[in-house]
């Protein structure tokens, strides 16, 4: 896959290609349609690539700071995934002011057009552009026909959650993840969420209590709510490297604040990996694959209660990561 994050003054850089636009957050199954339904287009239409265009960072983040969402897939794991899907082109808009601040009209004439020169473009049916969102799927479609671009609208993706029905969608994904209900998350985005970051130094006190962790620093991303999880660790060098882990290993794993032990604690993100042996993780990056969740948070009279609840959580993380 080409990545492009720096667009020429001039010629385009994806003429004659099947286009889709959006920030792509997730990549969830609904993104995974529009780029399944693009990619079919692109070989009816004759297209020369796939093409997705994207943001960085999400522009909520330049014109709305203060309502800016947290984000579900750091550009370097979006990038990975996006390959993974068949994407030949990746197109990475790094938002300003001015191009945020377009027309729609302008966004295909002065941009869109002048830079890209897509032959059909693919969106979901909520496709906002140009200046407040104030351009929609009918609006492309009389632009596309303006400038001799087709223009395909995928109908959203909805998948079964218990007894309701769920439209897969960013914000829904973030709303799983803050209720700490993980298993709808995975469901939501085809795969289970993924927490990136590096390896920090800990308290000690989990390997004390005979369960050693490894502590992580995520980067810029949404951290489930607090709870004890049942998960995947992967281990790698750098950033880039562990966006695709090769071994993932099972894992217990807490998200809190200490309160067994401290009345007020920064949150804390740790791993207890589910082997006998464990190498020495210090300056590594990892990877948290959450699956399901196994309790809430709670505070424990004793370290000895505490460990014993921790050894019916490994124990459960155990069953649960066999199925």
């Amino acid at each position: 896959m080409e990545v492009i994050e720096s667009l020429p003054s001039a010629d385009s850089v994806g003429a004659g290609c099947a286009l889709t636009i959006g920030n792509f957050d997730g990549v969830h199954l609904g993104h995974q349609r529009i780029i399944t339904e693009a990619r079919r287009a692109a070989g009816l239409a004759g297209a020369n690539d796939l093409a997705v265009m994207t943001f960085e960072p999400h522009p909520a983040t330049i014109l709305h700071p203060q309502k800016a969402p947290q984000i579900l897939t750091p550009l370097v794991l979006k990038k990975d995934i996006l390959q993974k899907l068949g994407v030949d082109l990746l197109i990475v808009l790094k938002d300003s002011f001015d191009l945020l601040n377009l027309s729609p009209a302008d966004f295909v004439d002065d941009f869109l057009m002048k830079h890209i020169g897509p032959k059909v473009i693919i969106e979901g049916p909520n496709f906002n552009f140009g200046y407040g969102r104030s351009g929609n799927a009918r609006t492309l479609k009389a632009l596309g026909a303006a400038h001799g671009f087709e223009v395909i609208i995928v109908p959203a993706r909805e998948i079964e959650i218990g007894n309701s029905r769920f439209i897969c969608s960013s914000s829904g994904v973030r709303s799983f993840l803050e209720e700490g209900t993980v298993a709808n998350a995975k469901a939501a985005l085809g795969r289970c969420y993924r927490l990136m970051g590096h390896t920090v130094s800990g308290r000690g006190i989990g390997r004390q209590l005979g369960f050693a962790t490894v502590n992580i620093e995520p980067i810029d991303q949404i951290v489930p709510a607090e709870g004890v999880y049942a998960g995947f660790v992967g281990t790698g060098e750098d950033l880039a490297d562990v966006c695709a882990p090769g071994r993932l290993r099972h894992a217990a794993v807490s998200i809190g604040r200490a309160k067994t032990f401290v009345s007020t604690h920064p949150l804390l993100v740790e791993a207890h990996i589910l082997e006998e042996e464990v190498e020495d993780l210090s300056d590594k990056w990892l990877t948290i694959d959450f699956v399901d969740r196994i309790r809430t948070q709670q505070r424990f009279e004793s370290k000895e209660k505490l460990a014993a609840q921790i050894a019916k959580d490994c124990e459960a993380a155990r069953q649960i990561l066999a199925e």
